[in-house]
């Protein structure tokens, strides 16, 4: 299991070099999310598959697992892709540009390879839950599928509102503020949080108590998306970008778990 994790973070460190050349010829730095989504997801189907304990091909869960992974891969990196190919670039990256001037390039390859040590953490969940020794089909091999296409599904609803709600309303200060986007102000994070909560799922069995590592995953991603690389920069650039009309949006709809969105009398209270 070592040596595993030591490969996918070698592979996924050189997969991150590369996305940060390509980001430097683009001028667009966008650009590093498809090759995060579409490098964790390649190599850690590949970990999945590999065979343990004298096989000499993968079982069946290995391969579910390993299609659960790249499922989400899919979806997530070609929609990225297509939006930065698209758009200009995120506002993430360009209040970035702005505010680390020259050192952006610098500061940019040391953010973008500290990624390759969370997508083996990340691999850590995905192949406990692949190598599970059990091979029977379980109820809980069901449950965790369920959950990834719940979250797949889920994303891709809130990733179109959005969408649709950019392309109705071009003002600059324009909130969208309906459909998934008024139960949380980040339902595409929240979903895909929720689909890393798929692994543990499959893999937690009281009789393999190395298995809860596999809560690794949906930890890492909560930690990254609520208070590390998504949330907070992104409504940082959303305050400077639509000042007030972004300050009521969040008095009223919390920041990440879905719920019910307040009134205007309501007392604003955060996750």
């Amino acid at each position: 299991m070592i040596e595993l994790t030591v490969a996918v973070l070698i592979a996924m460190a050189i997969v991150m070099m590369a996305g940060w050349a390509c980001q430097l010829v683009a001028h667009n730095g966008g650009w590093t999310d498809v090759f995060w989504t579409y490098g964790t997801a390649a190599i850690c189907a590949v970990a999945a598959l590999v065979p343990f304990a004298g096989q000499t091909a993968p079982n069946w869960r290995q391969i579910a697992v390993a299609a659960l992974i790249t499922l989400w891969g899919l979806r997530l990196g070609t929609y990225i892709a297509i939006r930065v190919a698209r758009s200009p670039e995120d506002v993430r990256y360009a209040a970035l540009r702005q505010s680390w001037g020259e050192a952006f390039q610098r500061r940019m390859f040391a953010l973008l390879i500290v990624q390759a040590p969370a997508t083996a953490l990340l691999s850590v969940s995905v192949v406990m839950a692949a190598r599970s020794p059990d091979l029977h089909v379980r109820i809980v091999d069901g449950i965790g599928a369920a959950v990834m296409v719940v979250a797949v599904v889920g994303e891709a609803l809130a990733d179109r509102q959005m969408k649709r709600f950019k392309a109705q309303h071009r003002g600059p200060l324009a909130v969208c503020d309906s459909g998934l986007w008024a139960w949380s102000r980040h339902p595409n994070y929240f979903f895909e949080f929720v689909g890393w909560l798929a692994y543990p799922v499959i893999a937690i069995e009281t009789s393999r108590p190395w298995s809860w590592m596999s809560l690794l995953a949906p930890t890492v991603m909560f930690g990254l998306l609520r208070y590390g690389t998504g949330v907070p920069p992104l409504e940082a650039a959303m305050r400077r970008s639509k000042g007030a009309a972004y300050a009521r949006y969040q008095a009223l709809v919390g920041p990440f778990v879905p719920r019910p969105p307040r009134t205007v009398d309501e007392r604003p209270r955060e996750d």
